[in-house]
């Protein structure tokens, strides 16, 4: 039986989208699984989780996993904390950032290479945690909500990128403007900004993940300050003390720990407090 070139194309084509298609399933798969088995094992029985072999479902569902997390109730302003420190850092980090990438994209500007250099060597060079420990205590941020926002006004990595965009919008735009009397900063409003609304949605998407996950800061700054304690801060505290109760009893694997609500363990805590963590920021991602 003879094929022609076409019959041979579709079967080729048939033959790759295939292909394509149970490669591609495999990595979804394989990206997806761990954290869907987070949610299961979270969801399951703590001591039921011991015996181990969950895969798709939960074996035994069970939400004490997730009250023993919302038992001590100041999760809720840990997660407030971090909700304003993520919306505000943001807010701020765009603007500014996008700001500084215009002034320092405009040819006109004659200190534009010596302040870009700076910029770029800021990126490279990092004085150290002490150093930089001294100097929030110094502009009294320690202690403070300020120390959340104050250090990401400004991100080198994200001029860089902003400014490599705004580079590639026509010049005659910006004339255009000058010429019906628009000044920078409304140039900047009005034009820039609406323009680089693609750029400007990923560096929000990474400042955002970023702030987000932030947790080491609140260890450093404002550890003193209960109040000031971002959810991430606080939910490392609590697989840091469900493992530290555990290796006390001598076995981290099998350790049960008794609350007054329940029976709980580190596995069980990890993957409700993973959970916790990762779900809103899941939820905002798709939208940026």
């Amino acid at each position: 039986m003879k094929f022609t070139d076409r019959t041979l194309s579709r079967l080729e084509n048939r033959i790759f989208t295939t292909a394509n298609t149970v490669v591609m399933l495999l990595i979804v798969i394989c990206t997806l699984y761990p954290f869907w088995n987070t949610i299961v094992v979270s969801l399951n029985q703590a001591t039921d989780t011991l015996r181990g072999g969950l895969t798709f479902w939960p074996r035994k569902f069970s939400l004490q996993n997730y009250r023993i997390v919302f038992a001590t109730g100041t999760i809720y302003n840990a997660f407030l904390i971090s909700v304003s420190r993520t919306i505000i850092n943001t807010i701020v980090n765009v603007f500014f950032t996008s700001m500084i990438a215009f002034a320092l994209s405009r040819r006109e500007f004659v200190l534009r290479k010596p302040f870009t250099m700076i910029l770029i060597l800021a990126m490279y060079v990092n004085a150290g945690l002490i150093p930089n420990y001294f100097l929030m205590r110094s502009l009294h941020l320690t202690n403070s909500f300020l120390v959340y926002v104050v250090p990401g006004i400004v991100n080198a990595f994200n001029f860089v990128v902003i400014r490599t965009y705004m580079r590639t919008l026509p010049e005659s735009i910006i004339e255009s403007a000058r010429i019906d009397g628009c000044g920078d900063f409304w140039i900047f409003i009005r034009i820039i900004l609406p323009l680089c609304l693609p750029v400007l949605a990923t560096i929000a998407l990474f400042v955002a993940v970023e702030s987000w996950n932030a947790w080491f800061d609140t260890l450093i700054y404002n550890s003193g300050e209960p109040l000031l304690h971002s959810l991430q801060y606080k939910l490392m505290e609590y697989i840091q003390s469900s493992q530290s109760q555990a290796k006390s009893a001598g076995d981290v694997a099998s350790m049960s720990m008794q609350s007054t609500q329940g029976m709980v363990t580190p596995v069980s805590i990890r993957a409700a407090v993973t959970v916790i963590a990762a779900l809103p920021i899941m939820l905002v991602y798709p939208f940026m």
